[in-house]
């Protein structure tokens, strides 16, 4: 169907941070398959990992154990705040398990009125009549109606407004902590600290939506570490796969304890293939100085672009971002950024707030930090 305005450019392979087409065009890969391939293409430690289990085992269903899931399930829970995992095989189903359990907790409570969710302007949760129904962004909802009900929608980063809207049928608060799609927006500390101080107030679960932003893009793990708070419940996806489709809901115990044999369900989610990658990405993400490696060239990358702002300020109006999670707010429209930086070799995202997305892979070093400043630079001249 023709859903995607998609670029003239067909790739043939990819090796490290560069993706190579059938015209022969190297491109930098600045997109990273929105935010996806945190060890770059064609890494040989996935690549051996994929292999060595498709030589043994492609599938078998969630009516048996799993052990490649159970072994990535205790790892995760072991490195989060969560004590139980749920695979997906993408972000939105990740996100749909979160809504289920928290009116699954609830229910089981007694509290079968406590149904509601709030959540904020510019969200992005993905594409299921559920998840647009909570984000409410028109390009999102339009012919889609009837929207599914239970969603309260306030201006991001605005803590009174979220006091506000809290009644006796608030479920929970859902958020991403720093908003992907919606133009790289962060939520402070203090807004984080604030929504865990009054979900514990009101008996409302934290649910946080770490698809684009967890998995290390900002040099923690999980975002929500930097403002030293833990959730309820999570959504991951993206980068848990590094290319391979795989996502998982994770919560704690008591959040996740209404939800029993029979009352949620996935027949690919999970499976060897994808748990097989997944365990190899967190290998990787989690050996030492792997994160502190994406602090320091984020905040090298963050620099180089505020050099840029200041030097271009009619083509780039700002920096916004953490780690390896940036975004420039442009002076052109930003699909016009997009296609003129694919014209000089960097492949980025664009965003809401006309806003461009630089998203590369977690391994990058300086070099291409330097490589890709420089092709900005050459487009933000072309642009004047």
């Amino acid at each position: 169907m023709p859903t995607y305005a998609r670029a003239d450019i067909v790739f043939e392979r990819g090796e490290g941070p560069y993706l190579y087409a059938t015209d022969g065009r190297r491109f930098l890969d600045f997109a990273a398959g929105v935010a996806v391939n945190v060890l770059g293409h064609a890494n040989p430690y996935l690549v051996e990992a994929l292999t060595a289990q498709a030589h043994k085992l492609w599938h078998t269903s969630n009516l048996f154990r799993v052990a490649g899931q159970e072994s990535l399930a205790k790892r995760l829970t072991e490195a989060t705040f969560a004590d139980t995992v749920f695979f997906t095989n993408s972000g939105a189903e990740a996100w749909e398990c979160g809504a289920k359990l928290i009116r699954k907790y609830h229910y089981e409570k007694g509290d079968k009125a406590r149904t509601r969710i709030i959540t904020f302007e510019q969200a992005f949760h993905g594409r299921t009549l559920a998840a647009v129904s909570a984000a409410q962004q028109e390009k999102l909802i339009k012919g889609f109606g009837p929207l599914l009900d239970g969603f309260d929608l306030v201006p991001f980063g605005d803590l009174e407004a979220v006091r506000a809207a809290i009644t006796d049928r608030t479920a929970a608060i859902c958020l991403e902590p720093i908003q992907g799609e919606g133009g790289i927006r962060a939520g402070s500390v203090e807004f984080l600290r604030g929504l865990r101080d009054l979900c514990d107030q009101h008996g409302m679960l934290l649910f946080l939506d770490e698809i684009q932003c967890g998995m290390g893009r900002t040099g923690k793990l999980f975002a929500h570490e930097w403002a030293g708070i833990t959730p309820d419940v999570m959504a991951v996806a993206k980068g848990i796969g590094g290319g391979f489709p795989l996502g998982a809901c994770l919560a704690t115990e008591k959040a996740a304890s209404g939800m029993t044999a029979g009352t949620h369900g996935s027949t690919y989610g999970g499976n060897p293939l994808a748990t097989a990658v997944g365990n190899a990405v967190l290998d990787k993400v989690l050996e030492p100085g792997f994160l502190d490696h994406v602090q320091r060239i984020g905040g090298l990358l963050q620099d180089r672009l505020a050099g840029l702002v200041a030097e271009n300020p009619s083509v780039f109006k700002g920096v916004r971002g953490k780690g390896l999670m940036l975004g420039l707010a442009c002076g052109p429209a930003v699909g016009d950024v997009v296609v003129a930086l694919r014209a000089n070799g960097l492949l980025s995202v664009p965003a809401g707030d006309n806003v461009v997305r630089l998203l590369p892979p977690l391994n990058i070093g300086e070099a291409e930090v330097e490589e890709a400043v420089a092709i900005l630079a050459k487009t933000a001249k072309e642009l004047v």
